[in-house]
């Protein structure tokens, strides 16, 4: 693991907005949606030819956030794949005092990552950045990766979470054009991010759901990845952010329920009574600490 200050990676993030680099009213109105996370992409989002020019609209964009108050959605920069022509321009665009970090693409090995985060750490010199201020969030979108997936979030400590490229998956397991009862085929490899992600400690973010105008289905698969262990979700459109940030937060009866935990474990403690139950389920030790859990992150999300 490379010698990299520590991120504060306690803010969890639910919606992640994928905006092309290269557009900059879309640019514009991202800004101010109720997102978590925007990642701002110069990757396949940019024709090869848009390239330079969405690179100076990414970075005068994040230059003027430099010293700005925090606030509004997170910063991110999809750059171009480690090993590509394109990474030292998309570095240098994207490594300034307004980013909050980079999502690095098609990773399939830890050196990869070692890579990019030396080529970071140099910038952050050059331009009297915070060391270590630049985040990773490490994209996974291959049979390779996957099962690489421990090294790479161990690589760096810059690393604060695993997104999931399912499109580029699907295409290189040569499964269905269109997903069906709720991505099925896809489960294992989710269920895999969120475990090592969780195993880490870091974030566990899912891939897209393509179906723009199938708004059920995106709550459906949503909710499916949250009860997976996923902790948020990429999306395309604007329309998707609510529903995304609904199925990854806790509801209002959620809320009730683990107070409700919490006040029966505590008066069974005061009763002298290690065994404690709330309309008939048993209360243990790790039933007690996930409605810790739901507390916290309720409040951490203001719901």
């Amino acid at each position: 693991m490379t010698d990299v200050t520590p991120q504060n990676a306690s803010r969890r993030f639910r919606s992640w907005l994928y905006v092309p680099g290269d557009r900059q009213r879309m640019i514009e109105k991202a800004l101010g949606l109720p997102t978590d996370a925007i990642m701002f992409d110069l990757e396949d989002g940019v024709a090869l030819s848009e390239k330079p020019a969405a690179r100076r609209l990414v970075s005068a964009m994040l230059d003027s956030f430099a010293g700005a108050p925090s606030g509004g959605p997170a910063r991110y920069v999809r750059v171009g794949v480690v090993a590509s022509a394109e990474i030292a321009a998309d570095l240098d665009a994207a490594v300034r005092a307004g980013c909050d970090g980079i999502v690095l693409p098609k990773v399939e090995r830890a050196e990869e990552i070692v890579t990019a985060a030396s080529q970071i750490t140099a910038l952050e010199s050059a331009r009297g950045l915070q060391p270590g201020a630049m985040r990773l969030l490490a994209s996974i979108e291959s049979p390779a990766s996957l099962f690489n997936a421990h090294a790479i979030a161990l690589a760096s400590r810059r690393i604060v979470g695993l997104i999931f490229g399912a499109e580029d998956y699907a295409r290189a397991m040569g499964l269905p054009l269109r997903r069906e009862g709720e991505a099925v085929d896809l489960l294992y490899a989710r269920s895999h991010i969120a475990t090592v992600a969780a195993a880490v400690g870091i974030q566990a973010v899912d891939g897209i759901w393509p179906h723009l105008a199938d708004n059920e289905g995106l709550k459906a698969y949503a909710t499916q990845a949250r009860r997976l262990g996923l902790t948020g979700m990429s999306l395309l459109h604007p329309n998707q952010i609510d529903p995304v940030n609904v199925a990854f937060a806790p509801t209002a009866g959620d809320i009730v329920y683990a107070e409700s935990v919490l006040k029966a474990f505590s008066e069974a403690q005061q009763r002298g009574s290690g065994v404690s139950a709330l309309n008939g389920q048993f209360l243990d030790a790790p039933i007690v600490e996930r409605a810790r859990q739901i507390l916290e992150l309720g409040k951490s999300l203001k719901v």
